[in-house]
């Protein structure tokens, strides 16, 4: 369920969730991020802007068919760019560290609790 108007991130972090349900749209995300990252590494390498280019296409490029193929929602970066840009850097460390299944679960019981 989409908030009305997030006043901030910590409002709009379940709703981020709620878009990412199907693990294998997280980890197209995880990939999404990995292969930005390692693009700005080349950049900042390299010295050679168009790994920037390739950071914003190889990151946002998997994230988008997750969405469109899998979740079959529109992507959170359409409306909240700069929540969803955080809730992929908060996503890339919860998955990293192993907590992003229990985040979900957690997601769920709430917004079953509300229903």
């Amino acid at each position: 369920m989409e908030p009305a108007q997030p006043r901030n991130f910590r409002e709009f972090w379940p709703f981020y969730v709620g878009e990412h349900l199907d693990a294998r749209n997280r980890w197209l995300h995880f990939l999404g991020t990995s292969v930005a990252l390692t693009c700005l590494l080349a950049a900042a390498i390299s010295g050679r802007p168009g790994w920037l280019a390739a950071a914003l296409v190889g990151g946002y490029a998997l994230a988008w068919i997750g969405h469109f193929t899998i979740e079959r929602n529109r992507p959170a970066t359409f409306r909240y760019p700069l929540y969803s840009f955080l809730g992929d850097c908060k996503m890339f460390a919860l998955i990293l560290t192993g907590r992003m299944d229990r985040e979900v679960a957690r997601v769920r019981a709430e917004r079953a609790r509300e229903s």
